[in-house]
């Protein structure tokens, strides 16, 4: 979907329609742009954007609240035009998913006609674009799907695959942020050409278990199925601060609400546990946007394993922090284990 939370909150508001519009916190506390469209991108906004720096670089912008249940109806709506194509769905969020048409007769089983005509039934029916990548494989699709942002669709045909994939930026494989990709540029790496002269091992040395990916994008390889049921590997919740705690006291009190947040959540997924706890982690941000994570191999989840990793944390970089997450990651090969996960 394009700019899935402005677009619905400016259908919603057709007054809104040529204005520079976004979706987030507040600018007066620790609030962050979740979205914006694309009137508001031409002035340099984008998500994650602290609210208040959002203000000054657009004035104009209208700054709307986060309306997530209007979100997920619009997602449920948009997904059951989905289902009357194919029931091989795979969502990664809300405005966002893999559709496998491989064995689909409709519109004489093109998939480029296929995805024209889901793009036409979400805006006739909600009123919003969406935009497409037809591929042979997800790496392919997922990043053909920005090519013609918004309201467009590219089309990647397998003889195209070699040269498409050649002249790619290193910096387009989805799982390469920053960070790697500045690493890749060191190593005199900028295209997937480029990264083709590098052997498997070699890239496996370099950068652990992304390098098997890269080995494989790089040739325009993805083998992974569309996933119709996808296994939880973690559980988290994180709170940003209106002002930065500054002490350990500070940062220990936020400790019993994330902690009872964090058991609500899983008493949520409970009745289908994904497996037992393996680890837990913490994470902190701090005043300048630097961001650090602790973590340690646990059986259960317990709130005095969290006190131990944040004051670690906090011991290592005593400054000041704007934002709490606390979390664990679950043995997914060991589904069969009872938990009782929780406890004080």
């Amino acid at each position: 979907m394009d700019c899935f939370y402005a677009a619905i909150e400016i259908r919603d508001r057709p007054d809104l329609a040529n204005k520079p519009v976004a979706v987030g916190g507040r600018p007066d506390g620790r609030g962050v742009l979740t979205t914006c469209n694309y009137i508001a991108r031409k002035y340099g906004l984008h998500s994650a954007m602290p609210s208040a720096q959002a203000l000054k670089l657009c004035p104009k912008v209208v700054l709307l609240p986060v309306h997530m249940d209007k979100y997920k109806k619009a997602s449920a709506e948009i997904h059951k035009i989905f289902q009357r194509y194919t029931q091989l769905i795979e969502p990664l969020s809300l405005d966002e998913a893999f559709l496998d048409v491989s064995e689909v007769d409709l519109h004489q089983g093109s998939a480029t006609l296929i995805a024209k005509a889901i793009r036409k039934d979400i805006f006739s029916q909600q009123k919003l674009t969406a935009s497409a990548g037809i591929a042979p494989n997800k790496f392919l699709a997922k990043v053909a799907s920005d090519w013609n942002k918004p309201n467009g669709q590219f089309v990647i045909t397998p003889d195209e695959v070699y040269d498409f994939v050649s002249a790619l930026p290193v910096g387009k494989i989805p799982g390469v942020g920053p960070v790697t990709e500045k690493k890749l540029k060191l190593l005199h790496v900028e295209t997937c050409a480029d990264l083709q002269q590098w052997s498997a091992e070699k890239l496996l040395q370099q950068f652990g278990k992304l390098g098997e990916s890269l080995y494989g994008y790089a040739r325009g390889v993805d083998e992974r199925p569309v996933k119709t049921k996808r296994i939880r590997k973690s559980l988290s919740v994180e709170r940003t601060f209106e002002k930065n705690l500054r002490n350990e006291k500070e940062l220990l009190d936020t400790l019993p609400d994330l902690f009872t947040e964090l058991q609500h959540r899983y008493e949520n997924i409970q009745q289908k546990p994904p497996g037992p706890v393996k680890t837990i982690f913490i994470k902190l941000k701090y005043y300048d946007f630097r961001v650090t994570t602790h973590q340690i191999p646990a059986l259960k989840s317990r709130q005095s394993l969290y006190k131990k990793l944040l004051l670690e944390a906090w011991g290592k970089c005593q400054q000041p922090v704007r934002l709490v997450g606390i979390g664990m990651q679950f043995d997914t090969a060991s589904k069969d284990t009872q938990l009782k996960l929780l406890e004080e």
